[in-house]
């Protein structure tokens, strides 16, 4: 059987934000999702592929068709959970976490699966053909050309991010199963926009572009050329850092839970989203989880400053009203200089310690 060998994740050069946006929807995948905006051959589907690589192995029931978690009812298929509510032991074997790709002509049929209801009406059995969305279940999705897509199956997509699991009713008969997985959409804005509320769904959104520095550029061919000859040996190469940002991940993905904040970090929260005037409430919602994400990658049980403005850095500039692109920059200038602030401020050296402030009450994380 021949090994199929994805370019690594850490052999990728550049496109920082692109890259942190990954690894964050990685570690808390209700986040919400990432839309990756650029010009061709920018790394865009290369990196997408190559996270699915970087993440560990997960359990899944053996015969479920929807990678349901055998330990856990709350993430179960209603088949799964009719069984272990009647006592059965649930065979469980580890999979590797799935990269699925959803083509541009999909169907909403296609993406959320079909009932059967000619069988149900005939012999009172409830069958279900599944879709994209229970393969993706546990996985990553990927929607390359999402603005090319039908806004229905947009819709349909987006909501089973936000809510984690796919329900489907035909003729008064309904089957549920649980759709939890990481969202990658990728798109050139020279074939067209998205709709500004399909828009405003997707947690996160980063623009890329080519780079033009000539010694990262040399970097990017000598890495593709040496990949494309020999692809096992160039992995190899970079085995010892994938496995060190996998480990990362995971670490993060168990620290996530035990990550709090304090009522003033929602109140910087709401400041910065009032002052660059957001419409809605969903910006400050994902700039909280994403600054949570953030905190367990770098290894803190609570967030700071700095985790909100890296988190306000892509949950904002898809979500900025329209205006003159000189005012656009100008706002998106001013949220750079506070994080380049927020950055010298942790990197400047301990200062003499001083009496404990009061206790604060912490708030719970967002689960």
């Amino acid at each position: 059987m021949r090994i199929l060998h994805v370019f690594p994740f850490t052999a990728i050069v550049g496109q920082e934000r692109m890259k942190r946006a990954l690894i964050l929807n990685a570690i808390s995948p209700q986040i919400g999702g990432v839309l990756i905006r650029g010009e061709r051959g920018t790394a865009k589907s290369t990196a997408a592929r190559a996270l699915a690589r970087l993440l560990p192995e997960i359990q899944v029931v053996s015969d479920c068709p929807f990678n349901c978690n055998p330990y856990r009812p709350d993430q179960m298929c209603d088949s799964c959970r009719e069984r272990h509510e009647a006592g059965e032991e649930l065979p469980a074997t580890p999979r590797r976490t799935r990269f699925v790709d959803l083509p541009v002509s999909a169907t909403e049929d296609r993406v959320v699966g079909t009932l059967d209801i000619e069988r149900a009406i005939k012999f009172g059995e409830r069958h279900f053909e599944p879709g994209i969305l229970a393969a993706a279940n546990r996985g990553l999705l990927y929607v390359d050309e999402v603005n090319l897509l039908d806004d229905h199956v947009v819709d349909l997509l987006l909501d089973s991010a936000a809510m984690g699991v796919n329900t489907i009713e035909r003729e008064s008969i309904s089957f549920s199963h649980p759709a939890r997985f990481i969202l990658v959409g990728t798109m050139n804005p020279e074939e067209g926009e998205l709709r500004p509320q399909l828009l405003d769904r997707f947690a996160l959104c980063v623009d890329i572009q080519g780079i033009a520095d000539k010694e990262a550029r040399v970097a990017i061919l000598s890495r593709r050329v040496a990949y494309e000859q020999d692809p096992e040996a160039f992995c190899q190469e970079w085995c010892e850092a994938e496995a060190a940002l996998s480990r990362k991940i995971a670490q993060a993905q168990m620290l996530l839970p035990h990550v709090t904040y304090l009522q003033d970090d929602l109140y910087a929260i709401a400041e910065l989203t009032s002052e660059l005037e957001i419409d809605g409430h969903r910006a400050d919602i994902v700039i909280l989880k994403t600054a949570i994400a953030h905190a367990a990658f770098e290894e803190r049980q609570q967030i700071n400053e700095m985790d909100v403005l890296l988190a306000a850095e892509l949950a904002l500039p898809h979500r900025l009203r329209r205006r003159p692109f000189e005012e656009t920059q100008s706002q998106m200038e001013k949220l750079e200089q506070r994080l380049e602030q927020a950055r010298a401020k942790n990197a400047a050296p301990a200062q003499e310690s001083q009496p404990a402030a009061p206790d604060v009450k912490k708030k719970p994380t967002l689960r």
